[in-house]
């Protein structure tokens, strides 16, 4: 028994390196605490300390409760609830209606919207409005969070957010929504218990530094290009970043973990073609990454390079045979199956070239760290469950093991081939040192 808890301690402490991934250098969620106020007895209705405000002014609302919907219709004012104050939308509409340029809200309780999906009911509504700030408030049992709607140049930052907790996923709103809204920064948010967080016909933004746990999609884009997604973290999700008909997209150094069930994916892939998925980590989910049909121009390669898969049912996912798509210098290791193709065939279309490989079984004679000879994948017990599903129920169970141990010593029939990688890294950490030597800023090829 000694050596046992001796062995589950080395287990964990080997991995910490792996799971203190967060970049310390931001911190999501509020940066100063929100109080708000609980004296439904003596509130105050907002709208008309709103609208004796010229352009300019702050008004600094009293500790206290404040109720609306509100309308700001004046320019370049900021209202700032100073962490005491709360607004209640009364659960009629959205609370806060921005309809002017340079609004700034901040520091704010932000409750109870109206709950109505067609209408977009939530906590602040941002329409043709330009330069917003909204920043460090707490929003919840609101419907939706922030709504922005074609709006650029705003910035959302250090908000703590969720939706009516009584509603199940499905039926809780989006914690942000971009819609055809440009040049915007979504930064240092927390957003929980909600459903999504959407980017529609939006380019040109950044997400950086944000937090996401237990929703359904933390972050997913369509016909969205050249946004950038950095250092965010996300877990407890079905998935984690979704990208739909969106191109040129740079999605670098972020930990997404925990997408599990049916749907799970870190990351997935639709149609979109010249992004960089580069230095992220993808762990202990069912998928890491899922790719359908992308590229979509086949020549608008998806460059996946420096990430670091582990610790999940498949690491690859490919719908079909794809091609287009290279991987280089990624690490895959402790994955159930490394590369996997829904409706058969080869991978081996796409370039994969430098890549670490957990199960590789080589020598580094020259000590150069490449593999003496290269990587292949050929698919044996998987097409068992091509044709009968229910076989997944056995997935990783030792009896699958055995079966592929023995298909690979005596094949009952000829093998799938699926990829070769002709430069196999060999020893994990001098490649993690290495690269970590070479790192250069992530850019974004726009001719690509």
């Amino acid at each position: 028994m000694r050596y046992f808890f001796t062995f589950i301690f080395i287990y964990f402490w080997s991995l910490s390196p792996l799971l203190a991934q967060v970049d310390q250098s931001y911190h999501p969620g509020l940066i100063h605490p929100i109080q708000g106020s609980e004296d439904r007895a003596h509130m105050q209705n907002i709208q008309p300390l709103i609208d004796a405000l010229k352009p300019g002014d702050t008004l600094k609302l009293k500790p206290g409760f404040y109720y609306g919907p509100a309308h700001i219709k004046t320019p370049n004012v900021t209202i700032d609830g100073q962490g005491k104050a709360t607004v209640s939308g009364r659960n009629l509409k959205s609370v806060f209606y921005i309809e002017a340029n340079d609004v700034s809200i901040r520091n704010l309780h932000i409750i109870e919207s109206g709950g109505s999906p067609d209408q977009i009911d939530c906590a602040v509504k941002i329409t043709k409005s330009n330069n917003f700030e909204i920043i460090n408030n707490k929003i919840e049992e609101t419907l939706f969070g922030i709504d922005v709607f074609w709006s650029q140049g705003g910035l959302i930052k250090h908000n703590d957010i969720t939706s009516i907790a009584q509603n199940p996923k499905g039926l809780k709103g989006d914690a942000i929504r971009l819609w055809y809204s440009k040049h915007n920064l979504v930064q240092e948010n927390y957003w929980h218990q909600v459903r999504d967080m959407v980017v529609w016909y939006s380019s040109d933004n950044q997400f950086i530094g944000n937090r996401g746990i237990d929703n359904r999609y933390s972050i997913h884009f369509m016909y969205s290009h050249r946004n950038q997604i950095s250092h965010n973290h996300f877990s407890n999700s079905s998935v984690g970043i979704f990208l739909m008909y969106s191109e040129k997209t740079i999605m670098n150094n972020n930990l997404i973990e925990g997408t599990q069930g049916v749907t799970g994916m870190c990351l997935g892939m639709k149609e979109t073609s010249s992004n960089q998925i580069i230095d992220n980590k993808f762990l202990y989910s069912a998928r890491g990454i899922y790719i359908d049909v992308s590229p979509f121009v086949p020549w608008k390669t998806n460059t996946i390079s420096g990430n670091e898969i582990a610790f999940c049912n498949t690491a690859v996912e490919f719908l079909k045979d794809q091609e287009g798509n290279t991987f280089t210098e990624n690490m895959f290791h402790d994955n159930l199956t490394q590369v996997f193709i829904q409706g058969g065939g080869t991978a081996n279309r796409n370039r994969w070239i430098g890549n670490y490989w957990g199960d590789y079984a080589g020598f580094d004679r020259n000590g150069d760290n490449i593999g003496d000879f290269p990587y292949r994948i050929y698919e044996y017990h998987a097409r068992l469950w091509r044709f009968e599903p229910n076989i997944k129920f056995f997935y990783g169970a030792p009896i699958l093991s055995i079966l592929d141990y023995l298909e690979k010593l005596a094949p009952f029939s000829k093998p799938q081939f699926v990829l070769k990688d002709p430069k196999p890294i060999f020893n994990l950490e001098i490649f993690k040192k290495k690269r970590k030597a070479e790192w250069k800023p992530v850019k974004l090829d726009q001719d690509k």
